[in-house]
């Protein structure tokens, strides 16, 4: 049998009304909300229950918010299913903080304080307008690269953010860089570019103030080697040791998620049994694109698909 390895999403997947049905059915999420709301000070619990939606698409709120749905999940999955442990975790961008207090590297009140900081720092890094991400659909990674390094060179700054799969690549820089670097990148034969709501050029280098100030906040805390080895994004590789989570973290607010790599990578390690704790099914979809046809891909963020994923055999 292939391995397994559970994923986490990130900024995007959030929705009104994400956890509430799990708290009511699973004792283990309720607690986990309410140690989410007692670790921030507020109720992100009533936020993420009922909204509104504008205040949970700020970036400050949505990070913790998703966060703690993920982690509700895979706690109401350690409820039903003691003991087990997948063979590898992993996350999108935000959803390495899942991965790590999956891990054990991080407790989860630490992980939901830390993501909310991390979330204002990215806010504050660069200010409202200044910044932009685009994604670009079916352009080869090393032909947009060039494009960015050109337009960089030009004093408009622009890089490759999120290598989510083949033939989806998101940019983000200035907002005239990634304007440029989308105009050149339709010229040199990418399908579409399509511009993103964000509310800043996130992993990007216009981020490395928030790095900084992060770096100063994971300095705190208390980070323990991971009891399972954690796919990084910057790396495409698994960290295990405290420090080298520390170091990833901190470049990852700037340098690239190396989403697509990570999936290969796991492949590559004979996993066959890919796992996406948390809301929404984006992972899902972009692992579809990269993993072999045969790969087994599961979403599971309600007691229903989790009900499905026990009773599935997978995880035998």
């Amino acid at each position: 049998m292939g391995k397994v390895a559970f994923v986490f999403p990130g900024q995007g997947s959030q929705f009104v009304g994400m956890g509430q049905a799990l708290t009511e059915q699973s004792e283990a999420a309720r607690l986990v909300f309410q140690q989410a709301d007692e670790a921030l000070g507020f109720s992100l619990s009533g936020l993420c229950f009922e909204g509104p939606e504008e205040e949970l698409r700020l970036t400050a709120n949505t990070q913790p918010a998703i966060l703690t749905a993920s982690v509700a999940v895979l706690s109401a999955f350690q409820e039903k299913q003691p003991g087990f442990q997948p063979d590898f975790v992993a996350g999108h961008s935000l959803g390495e903080y899942s991965a790590l207090v999956a891990a054990g590297a991080l407790s989860f009140a630490d992980a939901v304080k830390t993501v909310r900081a991390r979330g204002q720092f990215m806010e504050e890094a660069v200010p409202a307008g200044e910044g932009a991400m685009s994604a670009v659909l079916n352009m080869d990674r090393a032909a947009l690269h060039a494009v960015c390094e050109e337009v960089t060179a030009s004093g408009h700054p622009v890089q490759l953010a999120n290598m989510n799969c083949a033939g989806q690549i998101v940019i983000s820089g200035s907002a005239e860089g990634v304007k440029l670097a989308g105009e050149k990148a339709k010229e040199a034969g990418a399908k579409r570019v399509l511009p993103l709501n964000v509310s800043g050029p996130f992993h990007s280098s216009l981020m490395q103030p928030a790095a900084d100030k992060l770096h100063a906040v994971l300095a705190g805390i208390t980070v323990q080697d991971a009891k399972i080895p954690v796919v990084a994004n910057v790396s495409a590789r698994p960290v295990s040791e405290a420090q080298s989570i520390v170091d990833s973290l901190v470049q990852q607010v700037s340098a690239p998620v190396l989403w697509e790599d990570s999936v290969q990578w796991m492949v590559e390690q004979d996993v066959t049994t890919f796992v996406e704790i948390g809301p929404g099914k984006v992972l899902a979809g972009l692992i579809k694109k990269i993993a072999p046809a045969e790969t087994t891909i599961i979403s599971v963020q309600d007691m229903d698909s989790l009900t499905e994923l026990l009773n599935g055999g997978v995880l035998c």
